[in-house]
């Protein structure tokens, strides 16, 4: 689109694909660049919890609630739309392009009242270790989002591991935001994803080549 470059893990807008309308309430993730100037006109959402996780420059937000920032690397915005609500999305820079993932996640109710919630989790802090992003209570000072499932991170370097238990009655869906990983012996790079659907065991995680792996796991209700 000129000013926008954007990859859909899963079916959005123009692009569409009847196999890959989402993955249990995980409904979108988008990974975009905004060039510099550039940005979302004001638009409407309902019923949906929109995460928005920026890798690199800033974000400006605006919505109806009277919510007014910019978000930066490290930090993680929650926008639950509830009964509607009306945000805009620009590049905070005239300069430097903005690269970030937005996130939908289905909730477990409908019509709420409309909330924004927006937090910084140091990536250096989960260097090695898994790091609670967004879950249904806010544990761990996470964002509290309206839906069971959990959103955590880890960040790996070449040589560093981690390790997740996975529950059968649960899914699972691992998504390297940057960097190269492997999982469970399968090698993933930016933009990949792996899905787990009734499956136990441990999945195992490492780092591999110059760029620190950051990756996402979402665990979701079956």
């Amino acid at each position: 689109m000129g000013w926008l470059d954007s990859r859909h893990t899963f079916s959005f807008g123009h692009y569409h694909d009847p196999r890959w309308m989402g993955f249990g309430p995980l409904r979108v993730i988008n990974e975009d660049r905004v060039a510099p100037g550039g940005g979302f006109a004001p638009h409407s959402h309902a019923n949906m919890e929109i995460l928005s996780v920026v890798l690199s420059g800033g974000l400006a937000h605006r919505d109806s609630t009277g919510t007014d920032g910019v978000i930066r690397p490290g930090e993680v915005q929650w926008m639950s739309a509830g009964h509607g609500i009306q945000h805009s999305e620009y590049n905070a820079s005239k300069t430097e392009p903005v690269h970030f993932l937005q996130i939908w996640i289905q909730p477990d109710r409908v019509n709420a009242k409309p909330a924004y919630a927006q937090s910084f989790f140091d990536p250096e802090a989960r260097r090695g270790r898994w790091s609670v992003l967004a879950s249904p209570d806010g544990s761990e000072g996470s964002l509290a989002i309206r839906q069971q499932a959990w959103l955590r991170a880890v960040r790996l370097a070449a040589g560093e591991s981690a390790e997740w238990t996975l529950d059968p009655a649960r899914r699972y869906w691992l998504h390297v935001a940057t960097g190269e990983a492997s999982a469970n012996g399968r090698e993933l790079g930016a933009g990949d994803a792996l899905g787990f659907e009734g499956e136990g065991g441990t999945l195992a995680l490492s780092g591999r080549g110059e760029t620190p792996a950051d990756i996402l796991l979402f665990d979701l209700p079956d």
